[in-house]
């Protein structure tokens, strides 16, 4: 007869193929949007991410790449399954965490389980850990190659491996498995930091094993300690001693005169021979404690050391080696992530605080030719100090998060935050809305996958108020706050039965969840919902919901006497929760049957000329088309720019190198004037009688150092001006008509001068080496920018850039003031769109389409709305038509429903003749934004973009119908507008209209 042991181990690998099975059923069969494109990119030619880097996710992913038996199409299949095999381990290790809690709640020595106990644990850990393979947040991350699957794994087996060494009897045997943890924690450096937040949690397992009466200050004492060691390994270890060793560097070489490298080796040769001192030592004198502190200090570094890749492979210059992390200091700046500024923690302004002072600080040192030089100073802010605080929540200093902490906390403009206002908005916003929301996502329900979606609890449960569209949403889950409830149960029965597991659990749960988000100090609004994040804390839920199997398996022994009996029932009783959770998760997290994010890549890329250059913004405009380029070698002889990056030294420099195909980037200012702290920004300052200036004499003045553009500032650093706003680019009319790349119809259009006028108050390097590049380029290779970034360059083009699909090039043309939309290469775009795009499965009503892949549809809708347009006013009525029919075949309203663009589109289904599949877009769009306005004014929510963009649509479509003679629908729309908003607000023009 099988033993407790052999039981647990058996069940623990069902539940491990079980998941697992899942996840790759599930998995995402390309690169999704967000982090994943890049980070597949990079893996598979290890190249080097984005800060802080994952140096050993890179190195396994890579490995998983070899599973693509050299097919680079199925690359990025085989890294996601990588993720769902390491989220499959970390079901495992909950598994076994589950039944150690239960053998410690029990009060069970190891090898003397009986049946009853056998049963009852081995069902707590198969509904905890079942429970948590299908919470929304946790399989999210388990179907795509990001860190968050591989760090859950490593956040699993440590707290498993303490549980583990809290067990052991033999000393010796539990310094093993603390050094074995302190690899673990080592390793995991390399893959996320989230687990090191485990660390105060895990000390409160070592003190109550420790001492045999433990006190709550000297519990407190022990999180203490294990914050430390979290302070010891995040601040010293992992910045810390490279920071020691770039400063002894900077010594050596700076004021010794040694060569590069010398005070890095000699920084190495001490701290070696300290550490062997240190265990020698330690050894000779039989300090146990300080001998396996300092082998697990040991070990702790053996794992970090696998950020050696980063330095090793930046100094290779792959294609994308992104801050370029060469040499010490610039290894330094990347570890510390100084990129993406500072949030203040623990005293800070308030967001309405004037800058008072800004001092310039420690030097900012750049590797030269022989020697460290100091290239900026990094700047000290001094705010007003009647507006700063302890614990600063609303700090933020950006005009677009001012607007919404405003509109948040019901300030008038001018009104100053209260410390009210500041804890008001860390409990709604942060705590409520960034946390509370997302756990109740995974264990009561989910209105929606739309933005801002709430969470849903049993009166939303049994509710019949939602409309159509939320209720036939995929992302619509309801677990009739099962999980939620099971989970206070065992809360509550291991708070009353095992007090100290429980305060290591609810350590677990607060340190990943609450202290976290407080840590983080999330401004008030990001590009994306972060629930991903906070996974951590969901597992240690997850925990207290096997206990809650415990509880009533403990519950039902007490009436029946018999525990086997009990631990039956409680099983039965609370396993159909599972098979809840996963039929109402299955169909928005089975990812197969898309590809649209890596489509629209490539789509953004066959928009492009021969070897042109290509500016995109953020991450979902960038990181699939490195995905595309890096592995399936599509267009690489598009130079793609990311517009922020271009901001930086690091990156310009990799710019005018060879990138695959993509020759390099000219340029007409020399390194020394755009590297680090160097023309950071340049600032307008028109000068009287100067309305303008020619851009190449510009450039040729900055280049030269002249003191004409050279402005006086209080500090070190030398800062330069714009003398007008208005640069003039006289245009090379040879070298445009030996390129020919002004099409036929636009050259009337043609402009001997471009004014690449100035947006703002001041220029960025990124601006700067854009109109470098543009003036330099002189024609010779096509310059296109993608929406987003078109729309954040700092100079205006607006009227210099035709359209041809989904991207916009730039030519020497001025678009004539009759034409209100942007200009359109129809012929070209038209061709493009049915020839050279891609649209796999977006005609699919059974695939899931998550609200990014439906943004992304809806550009491709707005730019087919755009050809037709220029189309129509080519009075070419049957090109027109076949577009607009083939925008609906490819994405059809069952498998996308119809959204902004699709209302835009309605005029021009009339303009060519079909005015029932107008009417059908019609007929479907303002049913679901009546039922919109309806649910939201029934629900007094606030109107958000969604339900301004409703009200729109309904005002947009009522003069249509009159013109088109369909007074009766017209009247309809009418009327449920008045009834639900009243006659004004339902009346008046809409600002849809884009013919």
């Amino acid at each position: 007869m099988l033993n407790f042991k052999q039981i647990n181990n058996v069940t623990g690998w069902v539940v491990f193929a079980v998941a697992t099975l899942v996840y790759i059923l599930t998995v995402e069969q390309t690169a999704s949007f967000w982090d994943p494109g890049e980070f597949i990119a990079v893996s598979y030619k290890l190249q080097v991410p984005h800060p802080p880097g994952a140096p050993f996710m890179l190195l396994v992913y890579r490995m998983f790449s070899f599973l693509a038996m050299g097919d680079p199409l199925q690359v990025a299949y085989w890294m996601n399954i990588g993720s769902a095999v390491f989220s499959g381990f970390t079901i495992l290790f909950l598994f076994w965490s589950i039944t150690l809690f239960g053998k410690r709640l029990f009060k069970i020595e190891e090898g003397q389980e009986n049946k009853g106990q056998t049963i009852a644990l081995i069902g707590a850990g198969l509904v905890g850990s079942l429970v948590y393979t299908f919470t929304d947040s946790f399989w999210f991350s388990a179907v795509e190659a990001e860190v968050y699957a591989m760090s859950s794994f490593f956040t699993a087996i440590v707290i498993w491996a303490f549980l583990k060494w809290d067990v052991i009897k033999d000393p010796r045997e539990e310094n093993k498995w603390m050094i074995f943890i302190a690899y673990l924690v080592g390793l995991s450096i390399g893959v996320h930091l989230l687990n090191l937040v485990t660390l105060p949690a895990l000390a409160l397992i070592y003190y109550f094993k420790k001492y045999q009466n433990p006190s709550i200050k000297g519990a407190f004492i022990a999180m203490f300690l294990g914050g430390v060691a979290l302070i010891i390994i995040n601040n010293l270890i992992i910045p810390g001693l490279p920071s020691l060793a770039g400063s002894m560097e900077i010594f050596f070489v700076n004021s010794l005169g040694l060569p590069f490298g010398s005070g890095i080796v000699v920084f190495i040769a001490l701290f070696l021979a300290t550490v062997f001192y240190a265990y020698r030592y330690s050894r000779k004198k039989e300090l146990a404690i300080l001998n396996t502190a300092l082998l697990s200090l040991i070990f702790i570094l053996i794992g970090y050391s696998s950020y050696a890749l980063i330095v090793i492979r930046a100094n290779q210059d792959p294609i994308i080696n992104e801050n370029a992390p060469k040499d010490i200091v610039s290894y330094v700046s990347y570890l510390k992530r100084e990129q993406y500024g500072y949030r203040p923690l623990l005293h800070g302004q308030y967001f309405t605080a004037k800058l008072v002072d800004q001092v310039e600080g420690d030097p900012v040192y750049m590797k030269g030719k022989d020697k460290y030089e100091i290239v900026d100073y990094s700047l000290v802010n001094t705010y007003d100090p009647t507006k700063t605080t302890i614990l600063p929540r609303v700090y933020s200093t950006q005009e677009s998060h001012k607007r919404i902490y405003r509109q948040k906390l019901g300030l008038r403009e001018g009104e100053d935050p209260t410390f009210g206002d500041n804890l008001y908005f860390m409990f709604s916003h942060q705590l409520g809305h960034m946390y509370w929301r997302y756990f109740m996502w995974n264990f009561s329900g989910r209105e929606s996958d739309f933005s801002d979606a709430p969470w849903i609890g049993i009166t939303d449960a049994i509710s019949t108020d939602y409309p159509e569209y939320i209720t036939e949403n995929k992302g619509h889950n309801n677990y009739l706050m099962l999980p939620l409830l099971l989970g206070i149960v065992g809360l509550f029965f291991q708070a009353k039965v095992d007090p100290k597991s429980f305060y290591v659990n609810l350590m677990l749960f607060l340190m990943m969840g609450v202290v976290l988000v407080l840590y983080l100090n999330s401004p008030p609004v990001e590009p994306r919902e972060r629930d991903y994040i906070y996974v951590g804390s969901f597992y240690a839920f997850a925990i207290w919901v096997g206990m809650g199997v415990l509880a009533i398996a403990h519950l039902i022994a007490k009436a029946n006497k018999n525990l086997a009996t009990a631990g039956i029932i409680a099983t039965l009783l609370t396993l159909p929760v599972v098979g809840l959770m996963a039929s109402e998760n299955w169909n928005d997290h089975n990812r197969r049957g898309r590809y649209f994010s890596v489509d629209s890549a490539r789509n953004f890329l066959a928009s492009c000329a021969p070897n042109a250059i290509l500016f995109t913004g953020g991450d979902n405009d960038t990181f699939p088309l490195w995905y595309v380029q890096e592995v399936e070698g599509f267009r690489t002889d598009v130079r793609v720019i990311v517009l922020s990056y271009f901001d930086t030294d690091w990156y310009v420099e990799q710019m005018t190198k060879q990138a695959d195909e993509s020759a390099p980037l000219p340029f007409s200012l020399s390194p020394e004037r755009y590297q680090k702290g160097t023309n950071d920004v340049l600032y307008v300052t028109e000068r009287e009688g100067l309305n303008a200036i020619s851009v190449k004499e510009y450039l040729k003045l900055l280049d030269g150092g002249s003191p004409l553009l050279k402005m006086e500032t209080g500090g070190k650093s030398v800062v330069n001006m714009v003398p007008s706003r208005n640069l003039i680019l006289e245009v090379d009319s040879a070298a445009v008509a030996d390129q020919n790349i002004i099409p036929e119809e636009f050259t009337e259009l043609f402009v001997p001068q471009m004014n690449l006028q100035v947006k703002g108050q001041y220029v960025t390097k990124g601006t700067l080496m854009l109109i470098d590049l543009i003036t330099s380029n002189n024609w010779e290779r096509p310059i296109y920018f993608n929406n987003t970034s078109l729309a954040t360059i700092g100079i205006n083009i607006d009227e210099h850039v035709v359209m041809e699909g989904l991207t916009y090039r730039l030519l020497p043309i001025r678009k004539p003031e009759f034409i209100r939309e942007e200009l359109v290469n129809a012929e070209l775009a038209y061709k493009n769109f049915k020839e050279n795009f891609a649209f796999r499965g977006m005609n699919n009503p059974d695939a899931y389409l998550d609200e990014e892949y439906r943004r992304f549809a809806s550009n491709h809708r707005s730019a087919v709305n755009s050809i037709v347009i220029a189309l129509l006013d080519q009075d070419d009525m049957e090109k027109a038509a076949d577009l607009l029919n083939y925008g609906l075949e490819v994405m059809p309203n069952e498998a996308i429903p119809y959204d902004l663009s699709s209302g835009q589109s309605v005029p021009l289904f009339f303009e060519v003749g079909e005015d029932e599949k107008a009417m059908d877009i019609i007929d479907k769009v303002s049913k679901k934004s009546l039922d919109m306005i309806e649910f939201y004014q029934t629900q007094n929510r606030d109107y958000d973009r969604e339900m301004m963009i409703s009200i729109e649509m309904v005002k947009y479509f009522i003069p249509l119908l009159e013109e088109r003679g369909y007074q009766e629908k017209a009247q309809e729309l009418k009327l449920r507008m008045s009834s639900l908003l009243g006659a004004e607000e339902s009346s008046g023009g809409s600002l849809l209209d884009r013919r």
